[in-house]
Order: C-alpha cells, then structure tokens, then sequence
C-alpha cells in the first residue's frame, strides 16, 4: 500500500495522544511502541518487520558494545553487525535494482519500503555513538524500539539520533506550555503542506506531465519554481509537525531547515536545509574521513565523498549520484575561491545566485530519468524556441496568488514581525490572546482543506 497521505496521521493523532497522556509514567513508551508500529503498519503492513528486526539488531549490538567494553575486537564485531543489517536491508531494497544495472543485469526492483533510509540512520546511530562512547547503553528493548519507531519522524524526518533524547526516551514530562508550543509547531507545520505545498504542487505535477520539447521557456521555469516551493514547504511542513508533535509527547527534536531559500552560499543553504541529515554526514562520513584535518587535497576528496553519499540517500538513480555531486562540486568551489567573492557580493545578488543553482538542482532531483533531466533544462533555457506562450501566461495568472505567499513564506519577514510584536507589551498582549485563535482557525481551514482534497503526496515518504 502506497502512503501518500497525511490525513490518517492528523486524524490518528487525538486518540494516540489522549491514550498518552492518561497513560501512567511506565506506560507511555508502550503507546509510544504501539502507536508508531500502527501507524508505520497502516502505510507497510509487511515491512513494518524490517523496521523491527532493524531495531531488535541495534539493540543487541548495543549490549554487545556495552558489555565488551574493554575488548576492541568484539566491540567491533558488535558495530559491524549493526552497520552490515542496516546499509544491507538499504542495498537490497533501495539499490539493488541499480547497482545490478551498472553491470548491464536487469532484475525486479523490491518495492520501496517507506521511511527505511530514515529509521535505518537514525538506529544506526545508537550503536556508533555506542561505539565512540559518547551516549550510555539502553537496556531495554520496549524503550530502544519506542525511540527507533516514534512515530511523529518515522517516515520522514527529521533524523533523530538517539543522543538528541537519551534522557527522555526513560523518562519526560509535558505541561502545558510545551504542549501549547508544540500545537503552535504543528499547526504552522500543517498549514505549509496542507496550503501552501499541496496548492503548489499541482502545477508542477501538470508541467512535470507535457512534453518538454514543446514548452515555452517561461512555462519550464514556472513549473521547476513550483517544484521549488512544493518540496520546502511540504519536507519543512513535515518536520515542523513532527517537532511539534514531539513537544507534545515530550521531547525536543531537532530543528530540521531554517529558512534555506534565503542563503549566500550554497554551503549555506545546505547548513539551513535537512539539517538533520547534514549532521548526520558530517559526523559519521566526514569526520571519520578525517574532514579538513588532512591538507586540501584529502578535504575535497571527502566533501565529494559525502555528496556522492548524499545524492545516493535520496535515490538510487544517476540523477540523484548527479544532484549530490553537482552541490559537492560547487561547495568544493565556494571553498577554494568562490566563497570569498560570494561575501563581497551584495546580500541579495549572493541570495539570487544560491536560489538559482538551488533551481537548477532541483531539475536533477525530479525528473525521471538523465535525459529528461537534460531535456527539460533545454525547454528551461529556450531551446524550443518558444520563450512564453498562453500556457504560460494562463499558469501564472491561475497560481500568482499561491506563489506571492510561497515567496513570503520562504524569507524571515514573518519571524521578523513576530519578534517584533513580541518585544512591545502591546504586541506581546496581542499575540497572547489572537495566537491560539490564530492556530484554530488554521487547523480548521486546513481541516477542510485534507477533508475535500484528492492531491496530498509526501515526497520524502518514498525515501
């Protein structure tokens, strides 16, 4: 069964969080377990034993580390079995079908289990950090796999790693100013996926449909900006439920972008977008690599490393290898010298150069294959000999309105203006009494909106 949809998740939440919360201390990692098996099991009802399997493997090689502490070799052992059944059950069923084609082989591709490279790093993680001696051994196997399959950030992000809630897994309390703060981060959370990215998305699902040898110029870029939009606003609109559902079950996520469209530098875009999945690279790829600790030549070497890595987490296709190279390549630039001119830049020109090789990017992304990749930068840059045409001009009347506040949306204006109101004793009055308001007039819209839609992809599901 294909997830696509975010509406049993905002319909499953009410009981699994009144269960909860009557639920006596000893108890809530119980619900926490069951919860998320159900709601995994209702998108995967085979696979949902992979994600078990995954976490019992972790789990033992955790004791395993723990308890031959002071034998090198077996700890080892322990960290290879955990790291050998996890990038396996990844090779087998997210790279098979592609490693197979390198060597011209055509076989059946095993179908995608949901979230796997999501739940795999983020177990995976516990027994390296087991590993490094930088968190403590978890005994039980009820808490390891509540932690493993929480079901706010299974399917999608963003990656916990189990430092970022060892102290609460055993133990966490919510009141109700965390409860209030986290109703606030999902509701913002659900209203970028349920408003913004879905409205969106629909052009690009029609553009991405035509033949690109036939479109204007102006009906390509509208359609890869549409993308643009629809992929921030429906992975940050994810990531700000799931942190925000986190906070009413107690934890603390981590954040997961912080506005990345409004970057100088494309190594600071990628320090704003999936933050989550950047850090987890950085310390388990990059520094074990010896990061930039090694001369310049070894530095570049693994900056394309990680991104090489990077392009391959999000799909097994060339155009994914493409994607993650083409950042590697330019950041691997910014460090070298295009970094010092980018800062002597002014903002904004340094902010349209990152938005466009951003753009540009995102054609690799989603395209189907190389070639339509190619075919559609072409129509992008005029190669159909048609720069706009009534198509265009009748797409950017239909979906003006959606894009001024997809623009909006995407920058610090509104933060700004929030932390402005917040600082005067007015403005901190009126946010107090009109937010709460605010945040149940937007569930209610985006209630109607779920309850009448039929166009509700997640686009990080299938990874």
């Amino acid at each position: 069964m294909v997830f696509s949809s975010i509406t049993f998740l905002y319909f499953f939440l009410p009981a699994v969080l009144l269960i909860y919360y009557i639920s006596p201390g000893k108890i809530k990692n119980v619900v926490l377990l069951l919860s998320g098996l159900f709601f995994y099991a209702w998108g995967e009802p085979i696979y949902v034993i992979l994600m078990i399997f995954s976490s019992f493997v972790d789990y033992m090689a955790g004791l395993a580390i723990d308890r031959f502490d002071s034998q090198p070799k077996k700890r080892t052992i322990a960290l290879l079995v955990s790291l050998t059944v996890n990038l396996g059950m990844l090779g087998i069923f997210k790279y098979s079908g592609f490693i197979a084609g390198i060597f011209g082989i055509s076989i059946k591709s095993l179908p995608l289990p949901i979230g796997i490279s999501f739940y795999t790093f983020q177990s995976m993680s516990y027994t390296i950090d087991m590993y490094m001696r930088k968190i403590k051994v978890q005994k039980s196997f009820l808490n390891f796999a509540a932690y493993v399959s929480l079901f706010p950030q299974i399917v999608a992000g963003p990656i916990v790693r189990y430092e970022d809630v060892q102290n609460e897994i055993d133990s966490r309390k919510v009141n109700i100013s965390k409860l209030g703060e986290g109703v606030g981060i999902f509701a913002r959370g659900l209203g970028k996926k349920v408003l913004l990215a879905n409205n969106i998305g629909l052009l690009w699902t029609e553009i991405k449909a035509m033949d690109y040898s036939e479109i204007s110029a102006a009906t390509a870029w509208l359609g890869i900006l549409a993308f643009t939009f629809q992929i921030y606003y429906d992975f940050s609109g994810y990531s700000d439920m799931a942190v925000g559902l986190g906070k009413m079950l107690g934890f603390n996520f981590p954040e997961n972008f912080n506005h990345p469209y409004i970057s100088k530098s494309v190594s600071e875009f990628w320090r704003r977008w999936h933050i989550t999945l950047g850090s987890w690279f950085k310390s388990y790829v990059y520094i074990p690599l010896g990061g930039n600790r090694n001369g310049k030549l070894k530095t570049l070497r693994n900056t394309l490393i990680v991104w090489g890595l990077t392009g391959l987490w999000h799909g097994a296709s060339w155009n994914f290898v493409l994607w993650g190279l083409y950042f590697g390549v330019l950041i691997i630039l910014e460090k070298l010298f295009m970094g010092k001119i980018l800062d002597k830049l002014p903002s904004f020109v340094s902010i349209a150069y990152t938005f466009f090789i951003a753009v540009l990017g995102w054609v690799l992304f989603d395209t189907a294959d190389l070639p339509s990749a190619f075919s559609y930068y072409g129509a992008m840059f005029g190669k159909t000999g048609t720069i706009i045409d009534n198509t265009a001009v009748f797409q950017l009347k239909s979906y003006a309105v959606v894009f001024i506040f997809c623009i909006i949306g995407s920058g610090e204006l509104m933060k700004m203006l929030y932390e402005k109101m917040r600082k005067s004793e007015f403005g901190s009055k009126l946010l107090e009494n009109a937010m709460p308001v605010l945040q149940l007039a937007l569930m209610l819209v985006c209630t109607a909106f779920l309850v009448d839609a039929s166009y509700n992809p997640f686009l990080y599901f299938r990874f």
